[in-house]
């Protein structure tokens, strides 16, 4: 088993929660963490992330569970398409009626999807910000992505627009749809503090 050279922890500060990962980021990102969270259902994700040199995501593998019920998927990007697998045990529904299905129906929605955003997860911020720079951009630099956002508990995948725009030094304002957040990051473009949502540890 690789020893991965980086660590972080996030506290969140929404919820009973947190993030943990060990990382190496010297060539593009190889991640592996672990999340829980008391807000939608009690579980725990594991997950394991890469992306290629230029920090494009290339795989997600991750498995939530709870009490009763158990989810897996892994998304692969090769050949610029995304396959998307999912496995299922319990009744996740039974904890969480309104929980939809794992997965996507149509990968073909992610065609344009170079970012995988996990849910409520500080880690995956950093992604488009170390892809296109944005942690030394100057101000008033504006990008618009498409991302893979992946929901806990459910794993269901819904390809989303979001957009950052770079405030200063070390400040970027994230939005997607409705929502928005000035998003603190560190030097070399991990979460700081990520308001009403965590905080770095």
């Amino acid at each position: 088993m690789t020893v991965l050279p980086r660590a972080f922890a996030w506290q969140r500060t929404d919820t009973t929660g947190g993030e943990f990962v060990t990382l190496d980021d010297r060539r593009g990102l190889r991640a592996k963490g672990v999340a829980f969270a008391a807000d939608n259902a009690l579980y725990v994700c594991r997950y394991e992330l890469h992306t290629d040199e230029m920090w494009v995501s290339t795989r997600l593998e991750l498995t939530v569970e709870g009490g009763g019920w158990r989810r897996a998927l892994r998304m692969e990007r090769a050949a610029g398409r995304w396959r998307v697998t999912t496995s299922e045990q319990g009744d996740l529904e039974r904890a969480l009626p309104t929980a939809p299905m794992p997965g996507i129906e149509e990968p073909d929605r992610l065609h344009s999807v170079l970012d995988v955003d996990l849910y409520n997860s500080p880690l995956t911020n950093t992604l488009p910000v170390r892809r296109l720079g944005l942690h030394r951009a100057p101000a008033g630099t504006k990008v618009e992505i498409e991302a893979a956002w992946v929901l806990l508990p459910s794993l269901a995948v819904l390809p989303c627009t979001q957009a950052y725009e770079v405030l200063g030094p070390g400040r970027v304002r994230y939005r997607s749809e409705n929502f928005t957040a000035d998003i603190q990051l560190t030097d070399d473009g991990y979460v700081a503090d990520y308001p009403d949502l965590a905080t770095l540890a």
